[in-house]
């Protein structure tokens, strides 16, 4: 299955010299908050070429590298104004477009925002858009590449690289993710900023969903790696009997078991906005918005197809260990994992989505594992029915047998870079340290003007009196 498409935000024009005042001696802040400005209007011109630009043009890798550049210079503006460097002449007013909220007509509507917290937590969440979108293309471009009897051994090992590239950008985007709920939003409010005014967009229940999401997609991907030469070694024949080279199937389940897990946990945290409405009214109609239906009926779905797929592997487990002692069992999951794929190709995968290409390519996913899954049932079944014997427990005995999952992947943390200027910056530090490399300095020529003053210089015949 693919990851989730995020529809990427825009943002209005600002100037920080238009609120931002320099209180330093030596205006030594001017020009870095007019570098700021021009930061803040490169991002906002790369997300309108990108929201103008067809969905397999759009170029996330400078978006990624646009905020880059300007995140430093935000987090400089926010220091300065702490230590009292820079002033706030009038209140900092953000204007961005939400795009995880439902609206009547799919519309994204422009909301205003109080405050550099609400800068920071929108471009934050663009940023963990953007890395997780350009992950999706890296995948799209790979194809189903293990399945390619044609392709070479390098090129397989080539295509894994990126594949494991694009878990790697998934995991950076759920650290983003993470921060934003537990860091980012938290220091919003402390700051005197109540949620009662914000899009679920920025609400902590579904940044930490998000996160969940990502990381759950992270590990769909690591799956896909982890069966990517037993899936090459049997393209030919696939089904029984597994080739040398497949991985421990015991781990594969439970990596499904986690996803399952993961999915699940996102989706009930992503409906929590929707069920807590705000008691005091605000002026932004997105604060009573609810995450859109696309991005609940992606997690439903995830998960659903997750938990055909554990069965799958339980079944294969059971099949593949000993057949002869746990057939029935093997011809029972498998009959549970059939169930579910056919109510999933049946109720339409996808198709909340709203994306042709995407509904097509999901259930075509479907059905590849439907064949799959029949395939391993008709062996198992054959040799149960006509070698062991052996009794079809019922669906509910199999619920007691289901493991916990693991994680095959971890989040990557994410570290807010350096101010681009100010206190906690690169030259803030060296000129501090000059500083007070001056004043030791000073204080060095002063203890010896004091010294030699306590002991004068002594003269040929001193004291001696005639």
């Amino acid at each position: 299955m693919s990851t989730y498409l995020f529809e990427l935000p825009t943002t209005g024009a600002i100037s920080f010299g238009d609120f931002c005042v320099d209180t330093t001696a030596s205006n030594a802040y001017a020009s870095h908050i007019a570098e700021a400005t021009q930061a803040r209007a490169n991002l906002r011109g790369v997300l309108k070429v990108i929201k103008r630009t067809d969905t397999d043009d759009k170029d996330y890798l400078r978006l990624i590298k646009v905020l880059d550049d300007y995140l430093p210079y935000l987090h400089g503006i926010m220091a300065c104004v702490t230590s009292g460097d820079i002033r706030l002449k009038s209140e900092a007013q953000f204007s961005w477009r939400t795009t995880l909220s439902a609206h009547l007509f799919h519309m994204s509507p422009r909301i205003a925002l109080a405050s550099l917290h609400a800068d920071l937590a929108s471009s934050l969440l663009t940023y963990a858009f953007a890395l997780s979108n350009f992950a999706r293309v890296t995948v799209s471009s790979l194809g189903s590449y293990e399945h390619d009897r044609a392709i070479s051994e390098t090129e397989r090992k080539a295509k894994d690289e990126k594949l494991n590239f694009a878990v790697t950008m998934l995991c950076r985007a759920s650290g983003i993710f993470t921060y934003m709920s537990e860091k980012v939003l938290l220091d919003w409010d402390k700051a005197g900023e109540g949620a009662s005014g914000r899009p679920p967009d920025l609400s902590k229940e579904v940044n930490s969903a998000l996160a969940k999401m990502a990381l759950a997609d992270a590990q769909t991907l690591a799956i896909r790696k982890f069966l990517s030469k037993s899936a090459y070694d049997n393209a030919v024949s696939p089904g029984p009997p597994l080739p040398k080279s497949h991985p421990s199937i015991p781990l594969i389940f439970k990596f499904h078991l986690e996803c399952v897990s993961l999915y699940s946990s996102a989706r009930t945290l992503a409906m929590t906005p929707g069920s807590a409405r705000p008691s005091s009214p605000s002026s932004n109609p997105d604060s009573n918005a609810e995450v859109c239906v696309e991005l609940r009926r992606y997690l439903a779905d995830a998960s659903a197809f997750h938990v055909a797929l554990a069965h799958k592997w339980l079944g294969v487990d059971a099949g593949e260990s000993g057949v002869h002692e746990r057939g029935g069992e093997a011809v029972a999951w498998l009959l549970w994992a059939k169930k579910e794929l056919e109510d999933m190709k049946e109720g339409g995968l996808g198709i909340a989505v709203g994306r042709d290409r995407e509904k097509r390519g999901r259930k075509g996913r479907v059905a590849d594992e439907l064949e799959s899954v029949g395939v391993f049932l008709k062996h198992y079944k054959k040799i149960n029915d006509s070698l062991t014997f052996q009794p079809v427990p019922k669906q509910q005995d199999l619920q007691a047998r289901i493991p916990t999952g693991i994680l095959a992947v971890h989040a990557k943390s994410y570290k807010p870079p350096s101010p681009a200027f100010g206190p906690g910056s690169v030259e803030y530090a060296r000129l501090q340290t000059e500083a007070l490399t001056l004043l030791e300095e000073d204080d060095s020529s002063g203890d010896e003007a004091v010294a030699s003053s306590a002991n004068p210089r002594t003269y040929a015949g001193a004291g001696s009196y005639f």
